[in-house]
């Protein structure tokens, strides 16, 4: 081939790629999708964790929910008050009602010793896998594995284990609720961060199986809801439940439990 033909050649294919750019800068303005400037501004004041607790798969989908004014500015809540606050902000609302601040709280005190052994599992570490043979390793129905599914599915580093039993750092939840829906026993409750008495059970068995099941379990005696002078705290099938909004934190029903399964939580 000769020099010419191989000039030509270079030419033709640089001319090309000239006009292909050409007509691809003009068809990406032509074509172009505007996109709302708000969508990115929200979706940097969220938190971030694309925790799916707002009701949208992911902060993307849930910042343009927000835009569009599908979804309430105080929607993220791992973002919080603050969170709250800059979105009503992006999005020209003069005011927004935050909910009152919620945690994360574990249920149960059935750790390694307290809540007695039916079998060792040696399995896969996965709470649901072990639950998933004939109702678990311990003899309470309801207790925490400690296996680490809540702590694998939560994207804030706010649990660790002691002792075979969930710990969930209150400092560190934003009460996203990804815990909450991995535990297989149901075990960890969303509830008012200002809630810190706590029934630390969840066994509704008849006090004569949870008794020989933990040493934390509650038994329903009622001597709680004897030592409650605000009616806040009753025993509903065979287990305590408080009233939060009654509720006063004076621990009368803490010092009164004979199986010390009502807390005070930080």
């Amino acid at each position: 081939m000769s020099t010419t033909a191989i000039l030509y050649a270079v030419g033709v294919l640089g001319g090309l790629g000239i006009l292909f750019g050409v007509l691809l800068s003009v068809a990406d303005k032509f074509f172009a999708v505007p996109v709302d400037e708000r969508i990115t501004l929200v979706r940097e004041a969220v938190a971030g964790a694309n925790c799916g607790v707002c009701g949208y798969p992911g902060c993307d989908a849930f910042s343009e929910a927000v835009v569009r004014g599908e979804a309430p500015v105080n929607g993220c809540t791992p973002g919080g008050s603050k969170s709250a606050a800059a979105l009503a902000q992006i999005m020209g609302v003069n005011s927004v009602s935050v909910e009152e601040p919620v945690v994360a709280r574990l249920l149960c005190q059935g750790g390694d010793g307290i809540a007695k052994d039916r079998f060792v599992y040696q399995g896969i570490s996965s709470c649901a896998q072990a639950m998933s043979l004939s109702s678990g390793p311990k003899m309470c129905p309801s207790a925490c594995v400690g296996l680490g599914d809540c702590g694998r599915a939560c994207k804030f580093d706010a649990i660790s284990y002691v002792n075979g039993l969930c710990v969930i750092d209150p400092n560190k939840c934003t009460a996203c609720g990804a815990c909450v829906k991995a535990c297989p026993n149901h075990l960890i409750k969303l509830l008012p961060r200002a809630a810190t008495v706590t029934v630390r059970c969840s066994n509704t068995q008849p006090g004569k199986l949870v008794n020989k099941a933990c040493d934390h379990g509650c038994i329903g005696c009622k001597l709680c809801e004897k030592a409650c002078e605000h009616d806040a705290i009753h025993v509903n099938d065979s287990l305590a439940v408080i009233d939060t909004d009654k509720c006063i934190r004076c621990e009368a029903c803490v010092a009164a439990c004979p199986k010390k399964c009502i807390t005070l939580s930080a």
